[in-house]
């Protein structure tokens, strides 16, 4: 008999919780994203304070998430803190090569190791999802390197899952737009480096501030490549003069819109092409 879904919703929460409790106590590291925001809502649920929250702290994550993550902790009472990482100190990352993510994620849970050493926290846990194993994830590397539990994929949630569970439990970030770290902007091999991931951050903190919520701005060193939903598009051309006026003076001397509009990792469209043309 086929399940309808709101049954199979209710199983993987079920094996959500049930997989969270016989880990006994955990750290989630936390984004504030909808992922990571649902997996540390459940496991304060199940766990109380044996769950923590953990968010990475580094120029890659902009100020509005980080503020985003204690407040966001604090309405769902879980207990959290910040960690700084230095990934921006090892040159492999900033040289931007396709396996950028490695070396952050080897960071940060390097960095989460020593904090549930601290905290006694017998398991790690973070937010990936089954969609997650369809794209070029580096990272997924450095999480079973480091032992990693991924409970949400491991309970077969979707990210429509995800989002329909948040929902129904009243979390704040059901409908938040998909997160990325800013160092994602860039275009593998171009250097990433401090400044530039300020003026990202700057130009993304401008569009956002003129009610666009879905969207990224490609740092294509002095040329600046908006990526925005369909549906947005409109505004963007609205608020043009605006837009190129800002950025210009932060820095960029071309102001591009992108007329195939925001895709996640669209970076990774010339990876994916780069490896079409070679096996040919």
């Amino acid at each position: 008999m086929k399940r309808n879904n709101a049954s199979t919703l209710d199983e993987k929460y079920q094996a959500l919780q049930l997989d969270l409790q016989a880990m006994g106590g955990v750290l989630v590291a936390f984004s504030a994203g909808v992922d990571s925001a649902l997996l540390l809502k459940v496991a304060t649920d199940v766990l109380g304070d044996r769950a923590l929250g953990v968010t990475g702290v580094s120029e890659s994550l902009p100020e509005e998430e980080k503020n985003a993550a204690a407040e966001l902790a604090e309405w769902m009472g879980a207990r959290h803190r910040y960690a700084d990482t230095e990934e921006i100190h090892n040159a492999e990352y900033m040289q931007n090569n396709p396996r950028r993510c490695y070396f952050c994620r080897d960071e940060l849970y390097t960095r989460l190791e020593e904090i549930a050493g601290e905290e006694g926290a017998a398991f790690i846990c973070e937010g990936s999802i089954v969609d997650d194993i369809s794209d070029f994830r580096p990272g997924m590397l450095a999480i079973r390197e480091h032992g990693v539990r991924s409970p949400l994929k491991d309970a077969g949630f979707t990210k429509a899952d995800v989002r329909a569970l948040s929902e129904r439990i009243g979390l704040p970030t059901a409908d938040k737009p998909s997160l990325a770290c800013l160092s994602s902007r860039f275009p593998y091999g171009d250097p990433i480096t401090i400044e530039a991931l300020e003026q990202v951050g700057r130009a993304e903190a401008f569009i956002r501030g003129l009610g666009l919520r879905q969207f990224r701005v490609r740092h294509h060193r002095n040329m600046a490549r908006i990526e925005t939903e369909p549906c947005d598009l409109a505004k963007v051309v609205e608020h043009h003069d605006e837009i190129a006026a800002y950025l210009k003076e932060i820095g960029y001397d071309y102001v591009t819109l992108d007329l195939e509009g925001y895709r996640t990792g669209s970076m990774n469209e010339v990876l994916k092409k780069r490896k079409a043309t070679t096996a040919v």
